[in-house]
Protein backbone atom coordinates (compact mmCIF):
# COMPACT_ATOMS: atom_id res chain seq x y z
CA UNK A 1 0.00 0.00 0.00
CA UNK A 2 2.99 2.33 0.58
CA UNK A 3 4.93 1.52 -2.26
CA UNK A 4 1.84 2.10 -4.57
CA UNK A 5 1.38 5.47 -2.55
CA UNK A 6 5.02 6.31 -3.41
CA UNK A 7 4.56 5.20 -7.10
CA UNK A 8 1.45 7.37 -7.11
CA UNK A 9 2.86 10.41 -5.79
CA UNK A 10 6.30 10.34 -8.24
CA UNK A 11 3.90 9.91 -11.27
CA UNK A 12 1.79 12.93 -9.84
CA UNK A 13 5.01 14.97 -9.57
CA UNK A 14 6.09 13.95 -13.35
CA UNK A 15 3.04 15.14 -14.42
CA UNK A 16 3.00 18.46 -12.74
CA UNK A 17 6.73 18.81 -14.24
CA UNK A 18 5.16 17.80 -17.39
CA UNK A 19 2.14 20.55 -17.02
CA UNK A 20 4.80 23.19 -15.98
CA UNK A 21 6.71 22.51 -19.16
CA UNK A 22 4.08 22.49 -21.49
CA UNK A 23 3.07 26.07 -20.00
CA UNK A 24 6.39 27.48 -20.18
CA UNK A 25 6.59 26.35 -24.06
CA UNK A 26 3.55 27.52 -24.87
CA UNK A 27 3.77 30.94 -23.14
CA UNK A 28 7.37 31.07 -25.04
CA UNK A 29 6.40 30.38 -28.60
CA UNK A 30 2.72 31.65 -28.52
CA UNK A 31 1.37 29.21 -28.89
CA UNK A 32 -1.78 26.73 -27.09
CA UNK A 33 -3.77 28.14 -24.16
CA UNK A 34 -1.09 30.99 -23.31
CA UNK A 35 -1.90 32.71 -26.68
CA UNK A 36 -4.95 34.72 -26.72
CA UNK A 37 -5.99 36.01 -30.38
CA UNK A 38 -5.95 39.66 -30.71
CA UNK A 39 -10.02 40.00 -31.43
CA UNK A 40 -9.80 43.75 -31.26
CA UNK A 41 -11.57 46.11 -33.90
CA UNK A 42 -14.37 43.63 -33.93
CA UNK A 43 -12.84 40.67 -35.50
CA UNK A 44 -15.54 38.74 -36.61
CA UNK A 45 -14.39 36.19 -39.33
CA UNK A 46 -17.57 33.74 -38.88
CA UNK A 47 -19.74 36.74 -38.81
CA UNK A 48 -23.57 35.04 -39.74
CA UNK A 49 -25.95 37.24 -40.54
CA UNK A 50 -29.99 36.90 -40.01
CA UNK A 51 -30.99 38.84 -43.04
CA UNK A 52 -29.59 36.74 -45.81
CA UNK A 53 -29.63 32.71 -46.44
CA UNK A 54 -26.76 30.94 -47.55
CA UNK A 55 -26.63 28.25 -50.32
CA UNK A 56 -23.93 26.17 -50.88
CA UNK A 57 -23.57 25.61 -54.80
CA UNK A 58 -21.42 23.78 -57.08
CA UNK A 59 -20.32 24.45 -60.86
CA UNK A 60 -17.81 23.84 -63.78
CA UNK A 61 -15.07 25.91 -65.10
CA UNK A 62 -13.38 25.51 -68.43
CA UNK A 63 -11.39 22.58 -67.21
CA UNK A 64 -14.51 20.37 -65.86
CA UNK A 65 -13.25 21.00 -62.61
CA UNK A 66 -15.69 21.30 -60.09
CA UNK A 67 -16.02 24.60 -58.20
CA UNK A 68 -17.80 25.13 -54.43
CA UNK A 69 -18.88 28.30 -53.05
CA UNK A 70 -21.85 29.61 -51.10
CA UNK A 71 -24.62 32.18 -52.73
CA UNK A 72 -25.89 34.56 -50.33
CA UNK A 73 -28.88 36.20 -51.02
CA UNK A 74 -30.80 39.05 -49.11
CA UNK A 75 -33.84 37.85 -47.78
CA UNK A 76 -37.06 39.62 -49.21
CA UNK A 77 -35.25 39.73 -52.34
CA UNK A 78 -37.40 39.67 -55.32
CA UNK A 79 -36.46 36.89 -57.26
CA UNK A 80 -38.77 37.70 -60.20
CA UNK A 81 -36.44 40.51 -60.80
CA UNK A 82 -32.97 41.19 -62.09
CA UNK A 83 -29.98 41.92 -59.34
CA UNK A 84 -26.56 42.54 -59.11
CA UNK A 85 -24.30 40.52 -57.75
CA UNK A 86 -20.54 40.40 -56.81
CA UNK A 87 -18.33 37.60 -57.03
CA UNK A 88 -15.41 37.36 -53.50
CA UNK A 89 -12.68 35.72 -53.78
CA UNK A 90 -10.39 34.45 -50.32
CA UNK A 91 -6.56 35.29 -49.72
CA UNK A 92 -4.04 33.29 -51.08
CA UNK A 93 -3.63 30.38 -48.94
CA UNK A 94 -7.13 30.32 -47.53
CA UNK A 95 -10.48 29.11 -48.06
CA UNK A 96 -13.80 31.05 -48.57
CA UNK A 97 -14.73 30.06 -44.70
CA UNK A 98 -11.52 32.73 -43.95
CA UNK A 99 -13.10 36.70 -44.87
CA UNK A 100 -14.68 35.68 -48.07
CA UNK A 101 -18.00 34.62 -46.28
CA UNK A 102 -17.46 37.49 -44.11
CA UNK A 103 -17.70 40.01 -46.83
CA UNK A 104 -19.73 37.99 -49.07
CA UNK A 105 -22.24 38.19 -46.11
CA UNK A 106 -21.72 41.95 -45.26
CA UNK A 107 -22.05 42.99 -48.81
CA UNK A 108 -25.61 40.50 -48.97
CA UNK A 109 -26.90 42.22 -46.03
CA UNK A 110 -26.27 45.62 -48.38
CA UNK A 111 -28.67 44.17 -50.97
CA UNK A 112 -26.62 42.11 -53.62
CA UNK A 113 -26.48 38.76 -54.37
CA UNK A 114 -23.10 37.49 -53.88
CA UNK A 115 -20.73 34.60 -54.01
CA UNK A 116 -17.74 33.56 -52.23
CA UNK A 117 -16.09 30.70 -53.92
CA UNK A 118 -13.31 28.08 -52.78
CA UNK A 119 -10.48 28.53 -55.59
CA UNK A 120 -9.51 25.46 -57.54
CA UNK A 121 -7.19 23.04 -55.65
CA UNK A 122 -8.15 24.62 -52.25
CA UNK A 123 -11.39 23.98 -49.97
CA UNK A 124 -14.08 22.20 -51.03
CA UNK A 125 -13.33 22.97 -54.93
CA UNK A 126 -11.71 20.07 -56.93
CA UNK A 127 -8.01 19.98 -58.20
CA UNK A 128 -5.25 17.69 -57.73
CA UNK A 129 -2.71 17.96 -55.78
CA UNK A 130 -4.26 19.69 -53.23
CA UNK A 131 -2.45 23.38 -52.57
CA UNK A 132 -0.97 23.18 -55.59
CA UNK A 133 -0.73 27.05 -57.43
CA UNK A 134 -1.93 27.69 -61.13
CA UNK A 135 -3.10 31.41 -61.26
CA UNK A 136 -4.08 30.78 -65.21
CA UNK A 137 -7.23 28.12 -63.72
CA UNK A 138 -7.48 30.58 -60.34
CA UNK A 139 -8.41 33.10 -62.42
CA UNK A 140 -10.77 30.83 -64.56
CA UNK A 141 -12.55 30.45 -61.77
CA UNK A 142 -13.48 33.95 -61.64
CA UNK A 143 -14.91 33.33 -64.88
CA UNK A 144 -16.65 30.62 -64.34
CA UNK A 145 -18.86 32.66 -60.99
CA UNK A 146 -19.71 35.07 -63.67
CA UNK A 147 -20.72 31.88 -66.10
CA UNK A 148 -22.78 30.69 -62.85
CA UNK A 149 -24.28 34.14 -61.62
CA UNK A 150 -25.00 35.32 -64.60
CA UNK A 151 -27.57 32.05 -65.96
CA UNK A 152 -29.30 32.73 -62.54
CA UNK A 153 -32.71 33.89 -63.31
CA UNK A 154 -32.44 36.67 -60.47
CA UNK A 155 -29.16 37.86 -61.38
CA UNK A 156 -28.45 40.18 -64.09
CA UNK A 157 -25.51 39.48 -66.41
CA UNK A 158 -24.77 42.75 -67.19
CA UNK A 159 -24.20 43.81 -63.63
CA UNK A 160 -21.97 41.56 -62.16
CA UNK A 161 -19.11 42.67 -59.95
CA UNK A 162 -15.70 40.58 -58.32
CA UNK A 163 -13.80 41.29 -55.28
CA UNK A 164 -10.80 39.63 -54.34
CA UNK A 165 -9.05 39.72 -51.16
CA UNK A 166 -5.05 39.38 -50.75
CA UNK A 167 -3.96 37.21 -53.30
CA UNK A 168 -7.34 36.75 -55.16
CA UNK A 169 -6.92 40.54 -55.80
CA UNK A 170 -4.65 39.59 -58.37
CA UNK A 171 -6.26 36.74 -59.66
CA UNK A 172 -9.80 38.65 -60.18
CA UNK A 173 -7.67 41.21 -61.95
CA UNK A 174 -6.41 38.59 -63.70
CA UNK A 175 -9.95 37.18 -64.77
CA UNK A 176 -10.85 40.92 -65.75
CA UNK A 177 -8.77 41.68 -68.32
CA UNK A 178 -10.22 39.50 -70.17
CA UNK A 179 -13.63 38.82 -69.59
CA UNK A 180 -15.15 42.08 -69.90
CA UNK A 181 -18.31 40.42 -68.14
CA UNK A 182 -17.00 41.50 -64.90
CA UNK A 183 -18.47 45.04 -64.87
CA UNK A 184 -16.10 46.05 -62.11
CA UNK A 185 -12.95 45.08 -59.80
CA UNK A 186 -12.29 46.09 -56.25
CA UNK A 187 -9.76 44.10 -54.28
CA UNK A 188 -8.59 44.31 -50.90
CA UNK A 189 -5.46 43.88 -48.95
CA UNK A 190 -4.13 42.93 -52.23
CA UNK A 191 -0.77 40.89 -52.83
CA UNK A 192 0.63 40.85 -56.36
CA UNK A 193 1.45 37.24 -55.99
CA UNK A 194 3.85 37.21 -59.15
CA UNK A 195 5.87 40.20 -57.69
CA UNK A 196 5.62 38.91 -54.45
CA UNK A 197 7.50 35.45 -55.04
CA UNK A 198 9.72 37.12 -57.94
CA UNK A 199 11.16 40.07 -55.49
CA UNK A 200 9.73 39.66 -52.03
CA UNK A 201 7.89 42.61 -50.00
CA UNK A 202 9.74 45.94 -50.86
CA UNK A 203 11.98 44.32 -53.54
CA UNK A 204 13.85 42.41 -50.21
CA UNK A 205 14.79 38.78 -52.53
CA UNK A 206 17.72 39.08 -54.61
CA UNK A 207 17.96 37.30 -58.38
CA UNK A 208 19.97 34.62 -56.42
CA UNK A 209 17.53 34.00 -53.85
CA UNK A 210 15.33 33.45 -56.46
CA UNK A 211 17.32 31.32 -58.83
CA UNK A 212 17.63 29.17 -55.29
CA UNK A 213 14.29 28.47 -55.06
CA UNK A 214 13.41 27.34 -58.52
CA UNK A 215 16.87 25.16 -57.69
CA UNK A 216 15.09 23.37 -55.07
CA UNK A 217 11.82 23.57 -56.54
CA UNK A 218 13.06 21.85 -59.68
CA UNK A 219 14.54 19.22 -57.52
CA UNK A 220 11.98 18.39 -55.61
CA UNK A 221 9.99 17.82 -59.03
CA UNK A 222 12.45 14.63 -59.79
CA UNK A 223 11.97 13.38 -56.21
CA UNK A 224 7.65 13.61 -56.26
CA UNK A 225 8.19 12.00 -59.85
CA UNK A 226 9.58 8.81 -58.49
CA UNK A 227 6.93 8.64 -55.78
CA UNK A 228 8.14 11.01 -52.98
CA UNK A 229 6.60 12.73 -50.66
CA UNK A 230 5.55 16.35 -51.59
CA UNK A 231 6.99 19.57 -50.44
CA UNK A 232 5.13 22.45 -49.53
CA UNK A 233 6.04 25.95 -48.90
CA UNK A 234 5.10 29.63 -47.17
CA UNK A 235 2.13 29.86 -45.93
CA UNK A 236 1.55 30.49 -41.96
CA UNK A 237 3.79 29.16 -39.44
CA UNK A 238 2.62 27.00 -36.83
CA UNK A 239 5.02 28.06 -34.03
CA UNK A 240 5.88 31.76 -32.50
CA UNK A 241 9.00 32.49 -30.95
CA UNK A 242 10.70 35.26 -29.79
CA UNK A 243 12.94 35.47 -33.91
CA UNK A 244 8.83 35.60 -35.30
CA UNK A 245 8.64 38.50 -37.85
CA UNK A 246 5.97 41.34 -37.00
CA UNK A 247 4.34 39.68 -40.36
CA UNK A 248 4.41 35.87 -39.02
CA UNK A 249 2.66 36.99 -36.15
CA UNK A 250 -0.10 38.85 -38.17
CA UNK A 251 -1.07 36.01 -39.86
CA UNK A 252 -0.72 33.54 -37.00
CA UNK A 253 -2.87 35.80 -34.86
CA UNK A 254 -5.82 34.67 -38.12
CA UNK A 255 -4.86 31.22 -39.23
CA UNK A 256 -3.69 29.33 -36.33
CA UNK A 257 -5.98 30.67 -33.62
CA UNK A 258 -9.59 30.15 -33.02
CA UNK A 259 -10.14 33.81 -35.15
CA UNK A 260 -9.89 32.16 -38.03
CA UNK A 261 -8.40 29.01 -38.19
CA UNK A 262 -10.75 27.01 -40.58
CA UNK A 263 -9.39 23.31 -41.77
CA UNK A 264 -11.38 22.08 -44.50
CA UNK A 265 -12.61 18.59 -45.07
CA UNK A 266 -9.68 16.19 -46.01
CA UNK A 267 -6.87 18.48 -45.02
CA UNK A 268 -5.23 19.21 -42.02
CA UNK A 269 -3.90 21.79 -39.53
CA UNK A 270 -0.22 20.79 -40.84
CA UNK A 271 -1.16 21.74 -44.71
CA UNK A 272 -3.51 24.83 -44.47
CA UNK A 273 -2.23 27.60 -46.01
CA UNK A 274 0.83 26.05 -47.80
CA UNK A 275 1.05 25.62 -51.23
CA UNK A 276 3.04 23.18 -52.94
CA UNK A 277 6.86 24.00 -53.74
CA UNK A 278 7.01 22.83 -57.28
CA UNK A 279 4.08 24.25 -57.96
CA UNK A 280 4.22 27.40 -56.00
CA UNK A 281 7.22 28.68 -58.16
CA UNK A 282 4.39 29.31 -61.37
CA UNK A 283 4.10 32.53 -59.74
CA UNK A 284 7.34 33.59 -60.84
CA UNK A 285 5.79 33.62 -64.17
CA UNK A 286 2.67 35.62 -63.22
CA UNK A 287 2.08 39.55 -64.16
CA UNK A 288 -1.76 40.20 -63.26
CA UNK A 289 -0.58 44.18 -63.78
CA UNK A 290 0.53 43.83 -66.66
CA UNK A 291 -1.85 45.36 -69.31
CA UNK A 292 -3.80 46.37 -66.64
CA UNK A 293 -4.82 49.76 -68.22
CA UNK A 294 -7.11 47.52 -70.50
CA UNK A 295 -9.89 46.91 -68.01
CA UNK A 296 -10.37 50.44 -68.65
CA UNK A 297 -13.46 52.47 -68.93
CA UNK A 298 -14.71 49.79 -66.33
CA UNK A 299 -13.99 50.85 -63.11
CA UNK A 300 -11.76 50.04 -60.10
CA UNK A 301 -11.19 49.92 -56.49
CA UNK A 302 -8.40 49.31 -54.38
CA UNK A 303 -8.42 49.37 -50.73
CA UNK A 304 -5.44 48.94 -48.62
CA UNK A 305 -4.74 49.48 -44.66
CA UNK A 306 -2.63 52.41 -43.80
CA UNK A 307 0.05 50.07 -42.48
CA UNK A 308 -0.33 47.14 -44.27
CA UNK A 309 3.31 45.32 -45.12
CA UNK A 310 0.95 44.72 -48.51
CA UNK A 311 0.21 48.26 -48.98
CA UNK A 312 2.99 48.63 -52.36
CA UNK A 313 0.82 46.11 -53.92
CA UNK A 314 -2.53 47.93 -54.45
CA UNK A 315 -0.52 51.28 -54.91
CA UNK A 316 1.29 49.90 -58.17
CA UNK A 317 -2.03 48.55 -59.10
CA UNK A 318 -3.70 52.19 -59.26
CA UNK A 319 -0.46 53.87 -61.26
CA UNK A 320 -1.05 51.47 -63.87
CA UNK A 321 -4.45 51.49 -64.20
CA UNK A 322 -6.77 53.15 -66.38
CA UNK A 323 -9.80 55.63 -65.70
CA UNK A 324 -11.77 54.89 -63.69
CA UNK A 325 -9.58 54.13 -60.40
CA UNK A 326 -9.85 54.81 -56.92
CA UNK A 327 -7.08 53.93 -53.96
CA UNK A 328 -9.00 54.33 -50.48
CA UNK A 329 -6.33 53.83 -47.54
CA UNK A 330 -7.90 52.53 -44.45
CA UNK A 331 -6.15 55.05 -41.68
CA UNK A 332 -4.51 52.82 -38.89
CA UNK A 333 -5.41 49.09 -40.52
CA UNK A 334 -3.09 46.61 -41.88
CA UNK A 335 -3.04 43.38 -43.85
CA UNK A 336 -4.38 41.10 -42.23
CA UNK A 337 -6.96 43.41 -40.28
CA UNK A 338 -9.09 43.95 -42.99
CA UNK A 339 -9.70 40.11 -43.40
CA UNK A 340 -12.14 40.63 -40.37
CA UNK A 341 -12.62 43.52 -38.25
CA UNK A 342 -15.56 44.45 -39.26
CA UNK A 343 -14.94 47.98 -37.36
CA UNK A 344 -11.88 48.80 -40.12
CA UNK A 345 -13.22 47.26 -43.15
CA UNK A 346 -14.90 49.92 -45.38
CA UNK A 347 -18.18 48.04 -46.29
CA UNK A 348 -19.79 50.99 -46.57
CA UNK A 349 -17.09 52.48 -49.39
CA UNK A 350 -17.58 49.10 -50.93
CA UNK A 351 -21.77 49.23 -50.96
CA UNK A 352 -20.90 53.08 -52.84
CA UNK A 353 -18.40 51.60 -55.67
CA UNK A 354 -20.64 48.82 -56.25
CA UNK A 355 -24.09 49.94 -55.61
CA UNK A 356 -22.75 52.97 -58.00
CA UNK A 357 -20.72 50.82 -60.66
CA UNK A 358 -23.54 48.12 -60.94
CA UNK A 359 -26.36 50.36 -61.36
CA UNK A 360 -28.83 49.71 -63.89
CA UNK A 361 -27.90 51.42 -67.21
Amino acid sequence: MKKKSIITRVLTVIALCLLLSATIVASTTGVGAAYTPDMSNGADNFYKSNKVTMKKVEFKNQYNMNVVGNLFIPKGLKKNTKNPAIIVGHPMGAVKEQSANLYATKMAEKGFVTLSLDLSFWGESEGQPRNAVSPDIYAEDFSAAVDFLGTRPFVDRDRIGVLGICGSGSFAISAAKIDPRMKAVATVSMYDMGAANRNGLKHSQTLEQRKKILEEAAEQRYVEFTGGETKYTSGTVHELNENSTAIEREFYDFYRTPRGEYTPKGSSTELTTHPTLTSNVKFMNFYPFEDIETISPRPMLFIAGENAHSREFSEDAYKLAGEQKELYIVPGAGHVDLYDRVNLIPFDKLESFFKENLKKK
